[in-house]
């Protein structure tokens, strides 16, 4: 049966993707610089996640606002993996030897971490094996790929060294959506990458779509579906074109869209019609962007919002690291001179001992943060987990969050009764109006007074 309404929104259904809460804008420069001994010290470390960033690109897409720069000149890659090499034996120091360290997971994002040479590649996984003590072939390795990198040698080192799921940004199928969204790519080039992709037998492979861009139509983008489907992904991730400050397209356009109710509702009519699609094709929906094809075999671990799990290990100029009361990093920037000076930056760096930039988390942002990590998934958030861990229910911290959501019928009232707070389809359809409503008073004025650079 389709999902599909015609229902008017009554809010802005596209105002911000929460991957990560609290949002780097919300970050500062930590005044008393803590240690990484000492952040770290009393934290578990028996299932720790790994995420290595590499902030090259061969080109930047219209629509990124990643923390990437365009080509690395005068050997900055191999300069990058020294200043690398560097921070995971600090890391790892500071990680201590009194208990045991493992590694759950693992992660190379970006960026694009296959802009590195198979050699190249080969090193960063020595620094996650041989400095950080990841086994990367017995945990599950995710590494992120663009279509003109993924080569056979790059690939061929990639399966060698264990990865279980590689994802590759092709947004659109149509050459002339591709030039709108300012990502040049000829499709027999996509489709020459995919071959290889699948050549290289990594068990799980992900196509990541766009809708919304300029000239898109439901039938062009039925046609970009249509496409990713004849390679049987694994996964599909479908995201709503976004034009950010600072980016090639907010550049181009710096007034229309954002404010423009036409392009929320194509937004949103090219995402039921996505969805119902793809759930007409054996995929399963979990979350707003994520689809997984049914018959494959679920894990144990978190899915479209692992990355915010306590106990995340980042490594890499881009990277967030979270302990269970402190998120840190290094500066973020969009601009790429603001960019290219950090990356410079971060290749001098001698010292990695300290937390420079960062978010202390309290008790009300772990609740918020635990909130928006489980009801932004489709299977929604176990009320006796909520409970177990802080004492208290969603309703209890946030009844008047909840009963907006209610109002606009975006809960899912029967999952109560089996212990559930879980989003309706409508609720999913919206979750980037429903997460940033749950941001906390300070947050909000935080990023507010962020100044974009």
């Amino acid at each position: 049966m389709s999902l599909s309404t015609t229902a008017a929104p009554t809010v802005r259904p596209y105002q911000s993707y929460v991957y990560a809460y609290p949002h780097k804008t919300a970050y500062r420069p930590l005044a008393d610089r803590p240690g990484l001994r000492e952040l770290w010290a009393a934290e578990r470390k028996d299932a720790l996640s790994l995420y290595l960033h590499i902030p090259f690109c061969e080109v930047r897409c219209g629509f990124c606002n990643l923390f990437t720069r365009i080509g690395a000149p005068d050997e900055l890659t191999t300069r990058y993996l020294d200043a690398l090499d560097r921070q995971a034996t600090a890391v790892r120091e500071a990680l201590g030897d009194d208990g045991p360290v493992r590694f759950a997971a693992a992660a190379f994002g970006g960026g694009t971490p296959t802009f590195l040479t198979a050699a190249e590649l080969e090193r960063l996984c020595d620094i996650a094996e041989k400095r950080m003590g990841a086994d990367l072939r017995s945990v599950p390795l995710s590494v992120e790929t663009s279509p003109s990198t993924a080569t056979a040698d790059r690939l061929a080192v990639l399966a060698e060294r264990g990865t279980t799921r590689i994802s590759i940004g092709v947004q659109s199928f149509v050459e002339a959506e591709a030039r709108a969204a300012v990502r040049p790519q000829r499709r027999a080039d996509v489709e020459a990458a995919l071959d290889r992709i699948r050549d290289a037998r990594i068990p799980v492979l992900n196509i990541d779509l766009i809708y919304g861009i300029d000239g898109q139509t439901e039938d062009s983008w039925r046609a970009s579906l249509d496409a990713a489907l004849g390679w049987r992904p694994e996964e599909l991730y479908l995201y709503p074109l976004y034009v950010r400050p600072l980016t090639g397209l907010g550049r181009l356009d710096a007034e229309a869209g954002a404010a423009d109710a036409a392009w929320d509702e194509q937004r949103l009519r090219l995402y039921r019609a996505g969805r119902d699609h793809l759930l007409a094709h054996g995929y399963e929906q979990v979350s707003m962007r994520m689809f997984r094809r049914a018959d494959v075999p679920r894990t144990d671990g978190p899915d479209d919002y692992a990355c915010q799990t306590d106990g995340m290990i980042g490594l890499g100029c881009g990277a967030r690291s979270y302990t269970t009361r402190l998120h840190y990093s290094f500066d973020y920037a969009v601009e790429m001179r603001q960019v290219r000076a950090i990356i410079d930056g971060y290749a001098a760096t001698e010292d990695f001992s300290r937390a420079q930039v960062g978010r202390y988390v309290d008790g009300d942002e772990a609740r918020r943060r635990h909130l928006l990590q489980s009801v932004l998934q489709a299977e929604g958030l176990r009320l006796a987990d909520y409970r177990e861990r802080f004492g208290t229910s969603p309703a209890d911290d946030f009844p008047g969050e909840l009963a907006r959501f209610e109002e606009r019928g975006w809960l899912d009232a029967p999952a109560g009764a089996s212990g559930l707070l879980r989003l309706s389809p409508e609720g999913l359809a919206h979750s980037d109006a429903l997460g940033p409503e749950l941001f906390s008073p300070g947050v909000r004025a935080a990023m507010a007074a962020y100044e974009l650079k």
